[in-house]
């Protein structure tokens, strides 16, 4: 009795295993058309626009507008710097830095 039990149940695990109908064994095999069209290959695959957005950072940073770059000529010298707080940095550009003295 005990065999029989056994060999039931082996038989519904065996079957079980074997008729089991998944999504994926109605799909055709991958290696039967390895192919995709176009625009199911663009679906998973996308542009990296963050890429892009770092570039045009470091296009920005080498194209400086003029008074960016007073600016920051003002705030590596310390007077300058303390000028510009109290009349703003491109009064103090012109007052430190305007007019070139020349001997």
């Amino acid at each position: 009795m005990r065999t029989l039990i056994t060999l039931a149940l082996l038989s519904v695990l065996v079957m079980a295993a074997t008729c089991y109908v998944s999504i994926y064994s109605e799909q055709p095999l991958a290696f039967s058309d390895p192919f995709i069209n176009r625009r199911r290959a663009n679906d998973f695959i996308q542009a990296d626009t963050r890429l892009e957005a770092i570039a045009q950072e470091r296009i920005r940073e080498r194209n400086k507008a003029h008074l960016e770059r007073q600016r920051e000529i003002c705030e590596d010298y310390y007077p300058c710097e303390l000028y510009a707080f109290r009349h703003g940095y491109a009064a103090a550009y012109r007052h430190y830095f305007g007019r070139r003295r020349t001997k």
